[in-house]
């Protein structure tokens, strides 16, 4: 057995492991991403041949073939500080400066750490949300207006869902539906521009894209169960969020011309930019971000919109920017957390997901499939090649990544090599 393993049996050894693996999977982190973390903590527990098996909804942890193995659940999504706190508890694991028995009590009570900020963070984070992502797709201000005031509604339905867990599977069609209500009715009296991309930012909190994209992720990389039933129940839920759409839009009437994808262009660079800060200062308030990791996940987002704007503006299509922006965000922030151990790439990374939107790409084209437009199928074939370019960034990123920290420990093993010093 590893370093201070002997504080626990080997039935404590593999709860561990299959909470370190859980907590991996609700932070949506891809499977086969954890059960490679996984098996890395049991070598350094003093167990080579752990075996683990992961899917969205549980995971099988076992110390060898033959051995006893334990499932552990996953129930639900954690929030970014809790994936950070994940991450430094394995990273203190690695380290041995943080005891097998305190590591698990940690895990154990990682779902009862408090948000930290209860009464702010939903409808606050909301109102930033919302206009960070309207500046981004449609930047008028009438729609960034409108973003606000709808954000609410979603907001209103994401606190009932957290209340009545019968009513969480129908928030998607409830969310969708009565703020498509709300666009459609504004556009109507002419206060909005562009139906489709003005309702899309106060629900796109709901969207699954990154559902979507890490399940094509991990059908890449061979974890067929886990990518397939992302793939689907992501599928399942953009379809639930088409009906919302399409049953406001079937009750007020919307001729099928309206509900063509209008882009705005932006009036100055600037203009995504303050976007992106809204985005952050969104997320740091829904999610509890730890404060100390704000400004790099800021730094993250802006990197990640600039390099997808050069991306589309010199492929000259929109596949171009998603897999440049997606490379770039996962390369950068496996790279950060290698010479920085304490800035979990996770937590820098999951925002990208929210700026590269391929789910509200999806539901646009789902809408005008089913309302019949004559440009439904270009838009579907587009939605589709940039969950594809999402997916294939993310692998090429992870990859690179990978070979840089290997090339990185082979030149700290060196003679005379010195370690670097890391934060």
């Amino acid at each position: 057995m590893g370093p201070g393993v002997d504080e626990l049996d080997e039935n404590g050894v593999r709860r561990l492991l299959a909470y370190v693996a859980a907590a991996g999977i609700a932070g949506g982190q891809p499977v086969h991403e954890v059960e490679a973390d996984t098996r890395s903590v049991g070598r350094y527990l003093g167990c080579p041949d752990v075996q683990v098996q992961g899917w969205p909804t549980g995971v099988v942890v076992s110390l060898g073939g033959g051995t006893p193995a334990t499932f552990e659940s996953v129930e639900g999504t954690i929030r970014l500080d809790q994936s950070a706190t994940t991450a430094r508890i394995r990273q203190q694991l690695l380290d041995g400066t943080i005891g097998p028995v305190e590591a698990l009590e940690q895990l154990r009570d990682l779902r009862s750490i408090p948000p930290r900020y209860p009464r702010l963070g939903l409808h606050g984070g909301m109102v930033c949300v919302a206009s960070g992502i309207a500046l981004v797709l449609q930047p008028l201000w009438p729609s960034v207006l409108f973003s606000v005031l709808a954000g609410q509604v979603t907001a209103g339905f994401m606190w009932l869902s957290g209340k009545r867990q019968a009513l969480a599977v129908l928030t998607p069609f409830l969310a969708a539906f009565v703020v498509a209500l709300c666009a459609f009715w504004a556009a109507r009296l002419g206060l909005i521009e562009g139906t489709l991309r003005s309702l899309l930012p106060p629900i796109a909190v709901l969207l699954p894209g990154a559902l979507i994209v890490t399940g094509v992720a991990e059908l890449a990389a061979g974890a067929m169960m886990s990518g397939a039933s992302r793939l689907g129940f992501g599928t399942a839920q953009l379809a639930m969020f088409t009906a919302g759409v399409l049953g406001a839009a079937w009750l007020t009437k919307v001729p099928v011309d309206q509900l063509n994808n209008q882009i705005i262009p932006w009036r100055g660079l600037w203009v995504p930019f303050l976007g992106v800060l809204l985005l952050t200062a969104g997320m740091s308030l829904m999610e509890s971000i730890p404060r100390y990791l704000v400004p790099w996940v800021a730094l993250m987002l802006a990197t990640t919109l600039a390099f997808q704007i050069i991306g589309q503006t010199v492929a000259g299509v929109t596949w171009g920017g998603g897999l440049l922006g997606a490379t770039v965000a996962s390369f950068g922030s496996s790279v950060i957390e290698m010479h920085r151990p304490r800035l979990p790439r996770l937590v820098l990374f999951l925002p990208s997901f929210w700026l590269l939107v391929p789910g509200s790409l999806g539901l646009v084209s789902l809408t005008q499939l089913g309302a019949g437009t004559s440009v439904a199928g270009a838009t579907v074939l587009e939605s589709t090649g940039i969950i594809g370019s999402i997916a294939l960034g993310l692998l090429i990123g992870t990859t690179a990544a990978r070979a840089v920290g290997l090339l990185r420990r082979s030149r700290t093993r060196r003679p005379g090599a010195r370690r670097r010093q890391t934060f």
